[in-house]
C-alpha cells in the first residue's frame, strides 16, 4: 500500500518545496523593498491623521478667542475674519497689549503665553505639517520587527497564486475532464475575489475606520499610534476581507457538486443576515464602522451568490401533481 502512495507523497514533498521557495523569494524581495511596502501600509494611516487634524485646528481656530472686561484691558474678543488669519490676529492683539504700559501683569502674562502658542501655531501651518499625532515604535529593535512582519505578509500575498498552482497540478491528474473544467475557473476565481476583497479594504475600508477611530477622541488625547500593533491591525482587515470576499466562490463550488440551488440561498437569507454581520464583528475591528463596511458588501455578494448558483445549479420545480396521481392506490369498489 506504501508503494501505491509513495509516488504521490514524492510529487506532494515536491509542490510543497516549491511553495516554500516562492514563500522564500517573496520575503526576500519584500524585505528589499520594505520601505515602499511599509509606506504603502501606513498611507492610510498617514491621511487619517492628516484629516483629523484638519478638523481639529479648524474646530480650534474656530473657538480662538480672549475674553477680557474692555474697562481693564486693551483686549477685546478675537472675532473670525475671512479674510485675515485668525492665528495673525491673535499675534496682533497679544501684541498691542505687551506694549501697553497700561496692561497689569496678568494681562500681560496671558497675552505673552497668546503669542507664544500663536507662533508656534503659525509655524507649523507654514511647514504645512499636516500630521496631527504620530505613529511610533516602543521597542528598540521595533522598525527592525516591523520589516520582518510586512515582509512575511507581502511574501504571503505574493506566493499566493503560486501556492493555489501547485495545489492545482496536485490534484489535476486525479480529475476527471469535467471536474478539471470546474476546478480552474473556482482557483482564478479565489484569487481574483481576494485580491478584489483586499482593494476594497484598502481604499474603501480603511480610510473611513481609520477616520472614525482617530476623529473619535480628536479633541480629548493625541493618538500616538504604535507601529506593531498598527502591522497586525491592517493585516487582520486585508486577510478578512480578502476571505469574505470568498463566498461567490464556496457558493459556486457548492452548487457545482450539487448542494446548493437559487432556491437554497433565497430561504437561507434570513439566516445568512445574521451569520453575516457575526461573521463581520469576528474578522473586523472592534468598532460597528468598519464591522458595517463589511457586512453590506457581504450582503451583496449574498445576492451574487444566488444568482452564481442558479446559473451554476438552477432550481427544477417537481411536477408535485404527477408525483401524487403516480402514488395514488385506487381502491376496488364493491360490488352493490
Amino acid at each position: 500500500m506504501f508503494e501505491d502512495i509513495k509516488p504521490h507523497l514524492v510529487e506532494l514533498r515536491q509542490r510543497i518545496a516549491i511553495s516554500v521557495l516562492a514563500l522564500i523569494v517573496g520575503f526576500v524581495l519584500s524585505f528589499i523593498f520594505y520601505k515602499p511596502i511599509l509606506h504603502w501600509v501606513t498611507a492610510p494611516l498617514e491621511k487619517a491623521l492628516t484629516q483629523a487634524g484638519k478638523i481639529v485646528q479648524k474646530t480650534k481656530e474656530n473657538q480662538w478667542s480672549i475674553n477680557s472686561k474692555e474697562s481693564e484691558s486693551n483686549i477685546s474678543t478675537i472675532t473670525i475674519d475671512k479674510n485675515i488669519s485668525i492665528v495673525d490676529k491673535a499675534i496682533k492683539s497679544a501684541n498691542d497689549v505687551l506694549n501697553d504700559s497700561k496692561s497689569s501683569k496678568i494681562e500681560k502674562n496671558l497675552a505673552n503665553s497668546l503669542r507664544d502658542l500663536a507662533l508656534y501655531t503659525k509655524n507649523i501651518s507654514e511647514k504645512n505639517s499636516v500630521f496631527w499625532g504620530s505613529i511610533t515604535t516602543h521597542q528598540l529593535g521595533g522598525v527592525f520587527l516591523v520589516a520582518l512582519k510586512v515582509s512575511l505578509y507581502a511574501s504571503l500575498f505574493l506566493a499566493l497564486p503560486i501556492i493555489l498552482w501547485q495545489g492545482w497540478l496536485f490534484v489535476a491528474p486525479g480529475l476527471y475532464d469535467n471536474e478539471k473544467k470546474m476546478a480552474l475557473p473556482f482557483l482564478v476565481g479565489v484569487t481574483v475575489m481576494f485580491i478584489i476583497g483586499v482593494l476594497f479594504a484598502y481604499y474603501i475600508v480603511t480610510p473611513f475606520g481609520f477616520q472614525f477611530l482617530i476623529s473619535f477622541g480628536a479633541f480629548l488625547y493625541t493618538p500616538l499610534i504604535n507601529i506593531e500593533d498598527y502591522i497586525g491591525f491592517f493585516a487582520k482587515i486585508l486577510f478578512g476581507f480578502g476571505l469574505a470576499f470568498e463566498l461567490p466562490m464556496v457558493v459556486y463550488f457548492l452548487a457545482s457538486i450539487g448542494l446548493v440551488t437559487e432556491r437554497t440561498l433565497i430561504s437561507f437569507f434570513k439566516y445568512a443576515i445574521v451569520i453575516i454581520f457575526i461573521v463581520a464583528a469576528l474578522l473586523t475591528p472592534p468598532d460597528v464602522v468598519t464591522q458595517l463596511l463589511m457586512a453590506l458588501p457581504l450582503i451583496v455578494l449574498y445576492g451574487v451568490s444566488i444568482l452564481v448558483a442558479k446559473i451554476i445549479n438552477p432550481y427544477k420545480e417537481e411536477d408535485d401533481e404527477s408525483d401524487e396521481s403516480q402514488s395514488k392506490i385506487e381502491l376496488p369498489r364493491e360490488n352493490e
